[in-house]
């Protein structure tokens, strides 16, 4: 894999799938439809499929929607991933994938990020049959994050909580409605997140990973900087599409 932008993460866009290879199987804690939980791994995946895949007739053959974990580690041996890889899904392309670096002294995090919010909701709100949620533009927002500090166990679930009140912020500081119209969407309802640390070199092992933390304020920025871009790109995209759907 190629290295891109100076960062420290390798990873490549391939057609649809964003694959970063963290070159060693490293701890990873993750809400991920393929290999979730606090796992360990060498690679992660972001897969484009369809707005609507269950309803889409031209599925590809062999592949199972009802099954996301099956289907995505038949992408991941597409691409030659050998072993297990932390999968996820969305309907946003691979195009509006944000990538970002935040740093101080020797400590890093890097964050690749997509963002659609067309089936945004506030969190609390009642939970809506799929029949009546919008299907025919991309929501989800997937963020991962790599940094090369080595965190506890309890630090990777601080990080989780760093990263979601970020987003939501960014949310917030957008505007963005909820998918009825409604003030204060909090993310969609498809969100991920993965957060993957790393080997703790140059003493760089932290218990700790809150908003009082150098780490969870390199988090904190990274993700209010890639959401808020990566609103941006959606706009645009949507705006492009609907420009075309007119002609």
């Amino acid at each position: 894999m190629n290295r891109r932008f100076s960062f420290e993460t390798r990873f490549l866009v391939e057609g649809r799938t964003l694959l970063i290879d963290l070159e060693k199987r490293l701890k990873v804690l993750s809400s991920a439809a393929c290999h979730g939980g606090l796992v360990r791994a060498r690679y992660i995946m972001n897969h484009q499929v369809q707005a609507n895949p269950a309803a889409a007739p031209a599925t590809p053959p062999k592949r199972t929607w009802t099954d996301p974990a099956k289907y995505l580690t038949q992408v991941a041996g597409d691409l030659g991933v050998c072993g297990e890889a932390v999968g996820l899904m969305t309907a946003v392309p691979m195009k509006q994938l944000v990538t970002l670096r935040e740093g101080a002294d020797n400590l890093w995090v890097e964050g690749f990020i997509t963002v659609g919010v067309t089936n945004a909701v506030r969190a609390g709100d009642p939970v809506k049959p799929a029949k009546e949620l919008p299907c025919a533009k991309p929501g989800t927002i997937n963020i991962i994050l790599v940094t090369n500090a080595r965190l506890s166990d309890s630090a990777m679930v601080g990080a989780v909580q760093v990263l979601t009140e970020s987003k939501t912020a960014a949310l917030f500081a957008a505007g963005v409605p909820t998918w009825t119209g409604r003030q204060g969407a909090t993310g969609t309802g498809t969100d991920a997140v993965v957060i993957a640390c790393g080997a703790g070199r140059n003493g760089l092992s932290l218990r700790y990973s809150g908003t009082h933390t150098k780490v969870g304020e390199l988090i904190g920025r990274l993700v209010m900087r890639g959401v808020g871009e990566g609103l941006k790109r959606s706009e645009r995209w949507l705006k492009r599409k609907l420009a075309q759907s007119d002609r």
